[in-house]
């Protein structure tokens, strides 16, 4: 059990956890600020966590869900209030809804991650502030201490497994639901240039695409919200893909906040029906590699399951690979 004290404060309105781990504070910060990493610690033992969004930056906001023993679900937000890469951050947590609004019925509350380093390793210290001594009361009588206790307690199997996380592992696809997708890989290249590697056509022309034999003609970029965006690529005549018929992709910018994250439509030129919405986030990490997070989310489970069917994660390697080598590399 990593955890050495709990001090709860009623005049103060505060619980105090501190918590020991024998790994460097890089490795403990990257734990709580990749998505696929978190969410195996978040919830409690018997109510796992799944992350759908976590920004990571101020004004960030953070999505996820405990999921109990008989699938019930409970819901909860953060808000990002400060950022000191590798030493804290600060958040609004609170309850939320089905639909991942904050629910007005409960209490949130201000939680302080500290994080420092010592001689066998390191110490994480969450300061969790309340808005009053009701509120702290409930909070606690709702079994909030013994929730962070369990949860907690399975933070050293995350944190020790450092090459399931290690930059070069490669894309990975996580089905999160019947309509959502996580795609993540970590890339070699801070987050300013991974944002502008996706938003500039003389780049993205260079490694967006796909297997080898593919051009990418059409490149237009959607610069502000409420713009459209179309991609379109062709076979490289004589090349791997001659003879296959062209495709394009287009959609509509709906939210964007660089360079961390965006949001947009996506759909098939040329296809019927309802596309998918596309929601980037951009990650950086001690290393001063970035994670990047594609969230996707398909209409329904039969359009999900084509188009993983299709090989998408291992076209989508290809391209990230791509851009390291011959994008993001060192001159």
């Amino acid at each position: 059990m990593p955890i050495t004290s709990v001090t709860k404060d009623p005049e103060a309105l505060t619980m105090t956890v501190v918590a020991e781990f024998p790994v460097p504070v890089e490795r403990l910060w990257d734990a709580y600020t990749d998505p696929r990493q978190i969410e195996r610690f978040w919830g409690p033992v018997e109510w796992p966590a799944t992350f759908t969004r976590h920004d990571c930056a101020v004004g960030g906001r953070t999505d996820y869900y405990m999921t109990g023993p008989d699938g019930e679900r409970s819901g909860g937000y953060w808000t990002w209030l400060a950022v000191d890469p590798g030493r804290s951050f600060e958040v609004e947590d609170g309850f939320a809804t089905e639909d991942a609004e904050s629910n007005p019925d409960l209490p949130s509350m201000r939680m302080t991650f500290t994080f420092e380093s010592t001689p066998a390793g390191s110490r994480l210290t969450t300061t969790t502030r309340f808005p009053s001594l009701e509120a702290l009361e409930q909070l606690l009588g709702m079994g909030m201490e013994e929730g962070m206790r369990s949860a907690m307690s399975q933070i050293d199997a995350v944190v020790a497994d450092l090459e399931s996380f290690a930059a070069g592992r490669g894309t990975e696809s996580q089905i999160l639901s019947d309509t959502q997708v996580r795609i993540s890989r970590v890339i070699r290249g801070s987050a300013a240039q991974v944002w502008r590697a996706h938003h500039e056509p003389e780049l993205m022309r260079r490694w967006l695409l796909g297997p080898e034999g593919w051009t990418m003609p059409v490149c237009v970029v959607a610069r502000n919200v409420g713009d459209s965006y179309r991609n379109e690529w062709a076979p490289v005549a004589g090349g791997a893909a001659d003879g296959q018929p062209g495709f394009g992709f287009e959609g509509e910018l709906l939210a964007s906040e660089p360079p961390y994250r965006e949001v947009t439509t996506e759909r098939m030129i040329g296809m019927p029906g309802e596309g998918n919405v596309n929601e980037l986030t951009l990650i950086p990490r001690s290393d001063g590699t970035t994670l990047l997070s594609l969230l996707i989310t398909y209409p329904n489970a039969e359009m999900r399951d084509m188009i993983l069917g299709t090989g998408m994660t291992d076209g989508m390697e290809t391209s990230y690979a791509r851009l390291e080598e011959e994008v993001l590399a060192p001159a």
